[in-house]
């Protein structure tokens, strides 16, 4: 009996000592998953000012008036404490082949729950769909992530990449190629869109280990490393600095062209995101990201106190014109 009683007793305090751990894990993860802030929390004063002067010093404030032009920017240097600024931030535009980037989170998402293998013939098929942004490529990731699967993904309590109340975000809601859309997005009608500021979102949760895992996001990032596209972003800043380290991934389609990307360079680190409307956008955001860069380089920022202000001087919410003629390939 008494020994019994002692084994009970050992067990007994084995749980409860197994439980204080557990206790002690689940309140770690929540803590990392919810101690930095959001980006509509992080808006910087100076970098905001110095964005919007940037803007009109190009000539691209009328575009910018006109909802024709949607730009966020973001400083990570120190993750903890992001400073942002964004022109038209939650307008949603389409966004021809940036979204992929969604694919690419819906396919670690079944990668992590075991539904998806990661072996030579998936990496091959991301890395196509990114680094080149292969049509063929996309779809057929798209359809072994799931367009269902994905559309509830973004939407999630988790990521709100595409949030009704901040005005949408990040959609796929068609394949990659001819044919018409399976589900165009609940707010705008748009097949392939982003928000500058959800797509910034995305990064920032890259960078801070909460898409998927800390063990899968390196591979993530891995795969939006060494762009094969020589255009936007990339042909901007490896003119005038060849030395960044940049993961991104651009989009164009007609008079639409969008770009997003990390950079990374002499102990800093940004993110930068521009969607266009315009014929000449591919141009644009060539010269906007040189911009945008000597902002976070520049002494005044780097040395600035991370000064609020409200969204409303960062995201206008206007709805855009629907765009469900919009059923060709995208690049």
């Amino acid at each position: 009996m008494q020994k019994t009683s002692i084994t009970t007793k050992f067990f007994i305090s084995f749980f409860s000592l197994f439980l204080s751990f557990l206790s002690l894990f689940v309140s770690s993860s929540l803590f990392a998953a919810s101690h930095y802030p959001t980006l509509d929390k992080s808006i910087d004063r100076h970098l905001q000012q110095n964005l919007k002067q940037s803007i009109k010093k190009l000539g691209l404030g009328k575009a910018a008036a006109n909802k024709k032009l949607a730009l966020s920017l973001v400083d990570i240097t120190d993750p903890n404490h992001p400073k942002a600024a964004a022109i038209n931030g939650s307008n949603m535009m389409y966004a021809a082949s940036l979204p992929k980037i969604a694919i690419l989170l819906g396919a670690f998402e079944r990668i992590e729950k075991g539904t998806l293998k990661f072996d030579k013939t998936n990496r091959a098929l991301l890395t196509r769909m990114i680094r080149n942004s292969n049509n063929q490529a996309a779809t057929a990731m798209l359809n072994k992530v799931g367009k269902k699967y994905l559309a509830n993904l973004l939407q999630s309590p988790r990521y709100k990449l595409y949030d009704k109340s901040h005005n949408g975000g990040l959609w796929v809601g068609k394949e990659y190629g001819r044919g018409a859309a399976f589900q165009r997005d609940p707010l705008h009608h748009i097949s392939h869109g982003a928000t500058a500021l959800q797509v910034a979102r995305y990064y920032y949760m890259l960078e801070t280990n909460r898409l998927v895992s800390p063990r899968l996001t390196r591979f993530m990032k891995e795969i939006l490393s060494k762009p094969a596209i020589n255009h936007k972003f990339v042909k901007g800043l490896k003119r005038v600095h060849p030395d960044s380290e940049i993961y991104r991934k651009s989009g164009s389609w007609r008079q639409f062209h969008a770009d997003s990307a990390i950079v990374e360079r002499d102990g800093r680190r940004y993110i930068a995101v521009a969607l266009a409307e315009n014929p000449k956008g591919g141009q644009w955001l060539s010269k906007l990201i040189v911009e945008m860069d000597k902002l976070i380089f520049s002494d005044a920022i780097a040395s600035a106190a991370p000064a609020k202000t409200t969204m409303a001087t960062a995201a206008n919410t206007s709805k855009v014109t629907s765009l469900s003629s919009v059923t060709e390939p995208v690049l």
